[in-house]
């Protein structure tokens, strides 16, 4: 595997995700992004009793996996692969890989919280690695949900824009947590530098990623 980093100018900000990893793709495998749905299950076996959906339904060549996982109740891009290099490249903690997501939280966090968000916070004993955290200033445009958030008409609610290089269960939601602002909704919209918005997937919708697009994945 090779990295390496950008060099750092001296007076330029630290930057999160100065480290490429180069993958080069074998013939015959499948690289696809997927545009997962909310109530939908990073698996293609239902749970027990379970009402929420699976991976199953939605038509994919036999013997691809997903890359990474997203909670049932988290929307956005999902990489899925037969090619099993895949899960190290990008799961590895040890690579740095960075993965963005759109999070709708209670309230309006001060600038303390982000900085709280940036610099690491506490979830069941585990310190998180730094992240780049900020405030969206604008509604995203993003699908509607199948389900709609709850809504508490004295609560404003805001959105985020998180970048983390590693991948805790439910991470997100218990950074959010952590600082007061619980998070109502979730939408990873990029993987490395491949961003779910260039991709043209509706939710449900999935598609063979070209060269250059898993190239992106692997780059930020």
């Amino acid at each position: 595997m090779t990295r390496f980093e950008k060099p750092h100018k001296e007076g330029e900000p630290q930057q999160l995700g100065r480290i490429r990893i180069k993958f080069h793709p074998q013939l015959g495998k499948s690289y696809l992004a997927f545009f997962k749905p909310f109530d939908v299950l990073c698996q293609f076996t239902p749970e027990p009793g379970s009402d929420k959906g699976t991976l199953a339904e939605f038509g994919f060549p036999p013997g691809v996996y997903p890359v990474g996982r997203l909670d049932a109740d988290s929307e956005g891009l999902l990489l899925l692969s037969d090619d099993t290099r895949m899960n190290s490249r990008l799961l590895d903690p040890k690579n740095e890989h960075s993965r963005t997501y759109l999070a709708q939280v209670e309230n309006i966090p001060a600038p303390s919280s982000i900085e709280k968000l940036e610099s690491g916070v506490d979830i069941k004993g585990h310190w998180t690695l730094p992240a780049k955290v900020s405030l969206v200033n604008e509604e995203p445009q993003l699908p509607e949900r199948g389900k709609p958030i709850r809504f508490r008409k004295n609560i404003p609610t805001a959105w985020l824009q998180v970048t983390i290089t590693e991948g805790k269960n439910r991470q997100v939601r218990r950074m959010t947590a952590a600082v007061g602002h619980p998070t109502l909704r979730l939408v990873r919209v990029a993987i490395g530098a491949l961003k779910l918005q260039s991709l043209g997937l509706k939710p449900g919708e999935w598609r063979k990623l070209t060269d250059e697009e898993l190239a992106q994945a692997f780059q930020w």
